[in-house]
């Protein structure tokens, strides 16, 4: 076998998915070109009470399909959910992680909510009689671990390993944290992406505090990002996990190509400060000079949305001022999902890499155009057809972390 190509960059040879729209990764992705939306009501809990009642949730999702019977008892309903989407995306790799050299594949996610199922039913047991005591920070600190760890332990794979912890950013670098492996380490091929799930009532308490979920009681017009009648975001559960490999090994085993990751690049926005904007694009701009691009190399963006109007303002002139006034097509089919957390970004990663491949940028669904004063070249109604070569995908989490990485059609 080809020895790792040190500086080269890596490309990407498997995904798996699981999205409120679509369980499996071609299922999800025809469901978004026809954009169909998986955000409904509740139905995990009893939502009555709160003041925001929909999500996106992962319904055709059998967890006994895809978990072994020893593992059902012992996690929770995102670990089983990683654990699908992980054997997915190394099937989709056609790759036998057996054959490979001890230590030469690892695995790193993100992760930033999904603990919460796992905390309350720690703190149920708490107070049921006999319960035994675990506090939050063990129940996340585990939690954590625990799907990184149980896809290592599944399929082999003894090399590194992390989690990244940057909210809705995280999807994304944690992919940038397996091309390092990759090109600076030696590493032959990472498990790398997010799933997430924090759909519970401690989760979703949470989720409310910060006032961002949207309390539109209508599915089609709750998440509209750069709409004029944008009103927040709502929460979902799913995500992507890539099989990113170096790129020679991949091409000596004759591997399908979905593209290149060619470059990243995160900033961070300190707290609110007189006269700071939002370094999205700052990111954005060291994302396409790690690539060796500039901005009129790039086809489509696939925008963070975060559906609120100051947030939307920030991210649209941002585009603006990098592109020109609607200079790029820029889409958000996470309309159809909601906001994924740390899943989100590396869902818009797959759906990326899955225009590249059909040569056509998925709409954004419910809207019917931005705002006035947002100069953006916004996607709306059907997809579009158009020639594809490199995607820049964004992402914002919560704290002021930012994080755009390109992604380039193979050859």
């Amino acid at each position: 076998m080809t020895a790792p190509t040190a500086g080269a960059p890596p490309v990407v040879t498997g995904m798996g998915v699981a999205a409120p729209n679509g369980f499996g990764r071609e299922t999800w992705w025809q469901a978004t070109l026809a954009g169909a939306s998986g955000i409904r009501e509740i139905s995990r809990f009893d939502a009555d009470r709160y003041p925001a009642r929909l999500a996106g949730e992962v319904r055709d999702f059998d967890p006994a399909e895809h978990t072994p019977g020893r593992l059902m008892p012992q996690t929770d309903h995102v670990t089983r959910l990683a654990l699908a989407v992980a054997d997915e995306a190394l099937a989709d790799a056609d790759v036998d992680t057996a054959a490979l050299p001890d230590y030469a594949a690892g695995v790193v996610t993100a992760s930033s909510a999904g603990g919460f199922e796992f905390g309350q039913r720690e703190l149920e047991a708490l107070w049921s009689k006999g319960g035994r005591y675990v506090s939050a920070y063990q129940s996340f600190a585990w939690f954590y671990a625990v799907n990184t760890g149980q896809i290592s332990i599944r399929h082999g794979l003894r090399g590194p390993s992390g989690v990244l912890v940057t909210e809705q950013a995280g999807g994304l670098d944690a992919v940038a944290q397996a091309r390092r492996q990759v090109v600076r380490k030696g590493i032959r091929l990472v498990v790398t992406g997010g799933v997430e799930s924090a759909l519970c009532p401690w989760g979703w308490a949470a989720q409310l505090a910060d006032g961002r979920l949207s309390t539109v009681a209508d599915p089609a017009g709750a998440y509209l990002p750069f709409s004029a009648d944008a009103s927040g975001h709502v929460a979902g559960e799913g995500g992507a996990l890539l099989v990113v490999e170096d790129a020679a090994a991949a091409r000596e085993r004759g591997a399908d190509i979905y593209g290149t990751i060619a470059g990243y690049a995160a900033t961070f926005d300190p707290a609110a400060q007189p006269g700071e904007g939002s370094r999205l694009q700052d990111a954005a701009e060291l994302a396409l000079r790690d690539a060796g691009l500039t901005a009129a190399d790039v086809d489509v963006v696939f925008a963070d949305a975060a559906g609120g109007v100051a947030d939307d303002r920030t991210e649209a002139l941002a585009l603006a001022a990098l592109f020109g006034p609607n200079g790029v097509p820029v889409t958000a089919p996470k309309t159809m999902t909601g906001r994924l957390s740390s899943g989100g970004a590396a869902l818009d990663l797959a759906a990326a890499l899955l225009s590249l491949r059909d040569q056509v940028i998925p709409p954004t669904v419910n809207v019917d155009g931005p705002a006035p004063g947002l100069p953006i070249d916004l996607v709306t109604g059907e997809p579009r057809p158009a020639a594809l070569r490199t995607a820049l995908v964004l992402a914002r989490g919560r704290g002021g972390f930012n994080a755009a990485m390109v992604v380039r059609a193979p050859g």
